[in-house]
């Protein structure tokens, strides 16, 4: 990877998980939404950070790193594509939009997955235990579908 990206695992001493904890951080600049995701998450057992903006995430980080980003596609300012060209920790997209260029572009951008608004509180959880263990495993984050 890239010097200058975030390297996020979760193991011995690494700085995404607090006592052991995975730490998750969500980005999405609608309140209900951040409230929604950190009730979900947290009664996971996960410790969750949330904010409104991608700049918001990005003043977090010096100090702080997550095993996993959960991050709206559509945001002002930054848009989620922008942000995840700056991090190597696995991301999951979410979405209201529907239609198949951002369909392609998530996929192409090796995100750990994406989830359609409106979402069911297991289907983030079961998205976010996978990218979760992809940074425990040190995986890679990229799994670009390749069609021929």
């Amino acid at each position: 990877m890239a010097s200058g990206l975030l390297h996020a695992q979760c193991g011995a001493g690494e700085g995404s998980c607090v006592n052991d904890v995975p730490v998750v951080a969500i980005v999405d600049d609608d309140a209900s939404i951040r409230r929604s995701l950190l009730r979900v998450v947290q009664s996971a057992g996960y410790r969750a950070e949330a904010f409104a903006s991608a700049r918001e995430f990005l003043e977090w980080l010096p100090q702080n790193q997550a095993a996993c980003l959960v991050l709206d596609v559509k945001m002002d300012e930054m848009n989620g594509f922008d942000l995840q060209k700056r991090l190597a920790v696995p991301i999951i997209f979410i979405t209201a939009q529907d239609d198949g260029s951002i369909r392609e572009r998530i996929e192409k951008s090796g995100a750990a997955g994406h989830l359609l608004k409106p979402f069911q509180a297991q289907t983030v959880l079961d998205a976010i235990q996978r990218a979760v263990q992809r940074s425990r495993d040190g995986t890679s984050y990229v799994n670009v579908t390749v069609r021929h």
